[in-house]
């Protein structure tokens, strides 16, 4: 597969999956998508790092966020780490930092 032209340094399009490199801060007051820091766009959740249940509220969370099913979301690299990789297969809304295909 190859990628699309719409793209940042955090993110890219490979045909309808988005591409995601996150920094993630857990622990964090609310769940929100904040500003990029480099090749990573930052994300607080509330969750603790412990046991999985960081990374299982951080697919919950894309799910919500890009109206996709939870099974649509594949963490794909970075799983015992605050640097992470997501696949969000075919999603359904963008925020407004992201380019459409």
């Amino acid at each position: 597969m190859s990628a699309d032209k719409h793209s940042a340094g955090w993110y890219r399009w490979e045909g309808k999956d988005l591409l995601l490199n996150l920094r993630v801060q857990p622990r964090a007051k609310r769940d929100e998508m904040a500003e990029s820091v480099g090749d990573h766009i930052k994300i607080r959740i509330t969750a603790p790092p412990v046991d999985g249940k960081a990374n299982a509220h951080l697919c919950r969370l894309l799910a919500k966020l890009f109206r996709v099913p939870i099974a649509a979301v594949e963490l794909i690299g970075g799983a015992q780490n605050r640097l992470k990789r997501v696949r969000i297969r075919t999603p359904q809304r963008l925020p407004n930092i992201i380019a459409p295909p």
